[in-house]
């Protein structure tokens, strides 16, 4: 993709990316902005987003995100960035309606929604995917800050599966430019609340491993989150714990939207793919990272859920 010829003439560019935005998202996002707003100053263009965590504030352009969607006159282009069209949220409408429709994208059960598509399952996040497109003559500290917040998000500190040799190139390109690259770590992956802390002991605490050890699930029920004064934004991290466990191939976490309800995410070793798991119902993700959202009881979810893990751990027998 040539991304300067594809937003060749366009007045209005919007960018969103997905619900409950993350670093990959965020940083995306805003790298887009600032390389779009530096080589077409005559351009208006626009980040829609739900609103980001205070954490991500330090980023370049933070300040310039549109939480809420107003009526606006279609775009001549809009990107939607580290997903489909169904997880824009209320941007969609922007998306949908705009001149050309571009999609970038990092996500194996993404089909692309776009006019145009650059959809690469083989590289670890969207900011790295934007990081091809603008070439290293285009970086400067404030662009390679929001890049590598993204990388790091999604690559889990460079130690997930989908780190390369190439991603590692990158990332140290990128802490060339001089930001405090432990700082943008620690306060941004690793740093908790107290809140979010007691949640996450809740979470550990009241797991329950099945499927002879080899898995494991907790749930949060909405009655539990508004006890601890706690939203969807501050369980993020809780699977990745409930995966580290000793012995766990895939961790299942839940939390209740509504009464019967529930949003799910998986995390798991190379013994199963979750984004087929999440793909049959309606969610997506990646082949460790994957999530999806569910109606009905509690047990139901967690048994329809292993019939299809089941069938990967078994076509893997463990060594004696």
């Amino acid at each position: 993709m040539d991304l300067l010829q594809e937003v060749s003439g366009a007045k209005r560019i919007g960018i969103s990316g997905h619900v409950r935005p993350d670093g990959d998202c965020v940083g995306s996002c805003l790298a887009l902005w600032q390389y779009l707003k530096k080589v077409l100053p005559d351009a208006e263009v626009t980040v829609y987003l739900e609103a980001p965590q205070k954490i991500y504030e330090y980023l370049k352009g933070y300040g310039e995100i549109v939480t809420d969607f107003p009526v606006e006159e279609p775009f001549d282009v809009y990107f939607a960035l580290d997903c489909n069209e169904e997880r824009l949220g209320e941007a969609g409408d922007y998306f949908r309606a705009a001149g050309k429709r571009i999609n970038i994208d990092h996500h194996i059960s993404n089909e692309g929604c776009g006019d145009v598509n650059l959809v690469l399952p083989e590289i670890g996040s969207t900011c790295e995917i934007i990081y091809d497109l603008i070439g290293e003559e285009a970086l400067d500290r404030d662009l390679a800050e929001a890049l590598y917040t993204g990388i790091v998000h999604d690559t889990g500190v460079f130690q997930y599966s989908n780190t390369t040799p190439e991603t590692m190139r990158k990332g140290a390109v990128l802490i060339g430019y001089g930001f405090d690259f432990s700082k943008l770590i620690l306060e941004t992956f690793y740093e908790r609340t107290y809140r979010q802390s007691q949640i996450m002991g809740r979470a550990l605490m009241e797991s329950v491993r099945f499927m002879d050890g080899r898995c494991i699930v907790s749930m949060i029920s909405r009655r539990t989150m508004e006890f601890y004064g706690v939203t969807p934004k501050d369980l993020d991290g809780i699977v990745n714990h409930l995966r580290n466990i000793e012995g766990i191939h895939c961790a299942i976490f839940m939390y209740e939207t509504e009464d019967a309800d529930y949003k799910v995410s998986l995390r798991s070793d190379e013994k199963v793919n979750v984004a087929d798991v999440a793909v049959v119902f309606g969610g997506g993700g990646h082949a460790r990272a994957a999530g999806c959202s569910m109606r009905g009881t509690f047990h139901d979810c967690v048994n329809n859920l292993s019939l299809h893990i089941e069938k990967q751990l078994d076509r893997q027998p463990e060594e004696a």
